[in-house]
């Protein structure tokens, strides 16, 4: 089989051509080769060649020219209400998220918390009542768990009639995957003894608002935990420090952050942000509450609004995909829409409830396209459709132009980029 084969319409790939023809596609992309000596010459003396550069500081800071890599905030002056961070997925690559941007959502700011004075307590239907300082947590096994936290709200926008025009960041920021290192909370639970009566428990986190959600006892003994540490080190004090509650696959609100206290109960607490905000009326009239998968998803981050296509020729076509449910099994990719599919490569590894990078080669001909990504995960199942989607959970009557604007909840169907003749992509439905 030819390695730059071409497999699905308007110039998909076989995803063969990366992992075996690397080479013959570079030549194809690059056009030419420069020999070793022609290569050197090439090299030029810039300013930064010829003097000492900086010291280096205490605390390692991204480099001046990759300002622009940076969340997006809905409330930049920290007025009282909700702040959003967005993660900039066009601009970053591989898996996981620097912890500088993963997204945050905080309904009250972040409080400067003094890890010294800060206890967890567990309590309610226990035999033994307990608390801890962050130094006795840090005195248990710790495991580490790479996963995805999404907010329940994260493309709400993708429920309006009309696409949204905006960036990938803007639509898909509020989830982000990293590598959460803690103590899994059965391990707590079993200390403190479970009272058969209880089947619930209420996390309450030490935010000003006091923001509390129930999670099942079932989930809570499965792969739950207090994470103390996020990528190696501790947790931002937006992302929850000193502790947080971290429940993979389930919705983001359910992670409580700078978690204080656990309740365990014989029903849920119904606090204001799961009776109201996290539960949409359906079009059938029922309320879709305590539905706490986030399920299989994937989107395309290059290209997206934003990146600009320059001449015709091969480009990489790659996005993200994840599952609460297990690990991706595979992901397709089309360029004219979903009229034909090309099976992407899967970046390895390939973890269970977190990001997977997908890519796939294309040969852009100059012409309109319309890139379009649907995921499968190992329990078989399967991205929706735009209009399967819509049928099940409807969508504004008005269109939403604002993505901070949350009509909807748990979006997990398909987005679709539309690439001009000028190279520009803009957001289509498809």
């Amino acid at each position: 089989m030819n390695d730059l084969e071409i497999v699905a319409g308007n110039g998909l790939l076989h995803r063969r051509a990366f992992l075996t023809g690397g080479a013959a596609l570079a030549a194809a992309v690059t056009g030419y080769r420069l020999s070793d000596t022609v290569a050197a010459q090439q090299l030029t003396d810039e300013a930064w060649s010829t003097k000492p550069g900086v010291a280096i500081p205490e605390y390692g800071i991204p480099s001046s020219f990759e300002k622009p890599v940076s969340r997006t905030l809905s409330n930049p002056k920290g007025e009282p209400r909700t702040q959003h961070a967005r993660t900039p997925h066009h601009l970053v690559n591989g898996t996981f998220t620097p912890n500088g941007l993963h997204f945050v959502i905080s309904h009250s700011g972040a409080p400067d918390i003094d890890p010294a004075k800060h206890r967890l307590v567990i309590h309610g239907l226990v035999k033994k009542p307990l608390s801890f300082t962050l130094d006795a947590l840090g005195r248990y096994p710790m495991v580490s768990r790479m996963t995805f936290v999404e907010c329940g709200g994260n493309s709400a926008a993708m429920f309006s009639n009309q696409p949204t025009q905006a960036s990938v960041q803007a639509i898909h920021g509020l989830v982000s995957c990293a590598e959460w290192t803690g103590v899994m909370l059965s391990t707590l639970l079993d200390e403190a003894g479970i009272d058969p009566k209880a089947t619930w428990l209420i996390a309450e986190g030490a935010d000003s608002l006091a923001l509390s959600r129930s999670v099942p006892i079932a989930k809570a003994l499965d792969d739950t935990m207090v994470a103390l540490y996020q990528n190696g080190e501790r947790l931002n004090p937006g992302n929850g420090y000193p502790m947080r509650l971290l429940v993979p696959g389930w919705e983001g609100n359910l992670n409580v952050k700078w978690l204080r206290r656990i309740k365990l109960t014989d029903q849920p607490g119904l606090s204001y942000y799961e009776a109201r905000t996290y539960a949409p009326i359906l079009p059938n009239g029922k309320a879709y509450q305590f539905y706490f998968l986030q399920e299989v998803k994937s989107f395309i981050t290059h290209p997206s609004p934003g990146l600009t296509l320059g001449a015709p020729g091969f480009y990489e076509v790659s996005g993200i995909a994840y599952s609460a449910s297990g690990r991706i099994a595979k992901v397709m990719v089309s360029a004219d829409g979903g009229s034909t599919w090309a099976q992407a490569a899967l970046q390895e590894p390939v973890l269970s409830k977190a990001f997977t990078r997908f890519r796939v080669p294309w040969k852009w001909d100059g012409g309109p396209a319309v890139l379009q990504s649907r995921a499968w995960d190992e329990a078989g199942n399967v991205q929706p459709t735009r209009a399967q989607f819509v049928a099940q959970r409807g969508q504004t009557k008005t269109p939403v132009t604002n993505p901070a604007a949350f009509p909807s909840q748990h979006y997990n169907g398909p987005t679709s980029w539309a690439i001009q003749r000028t190279g520009e992509v803009t957001h289509v439905y498809s």
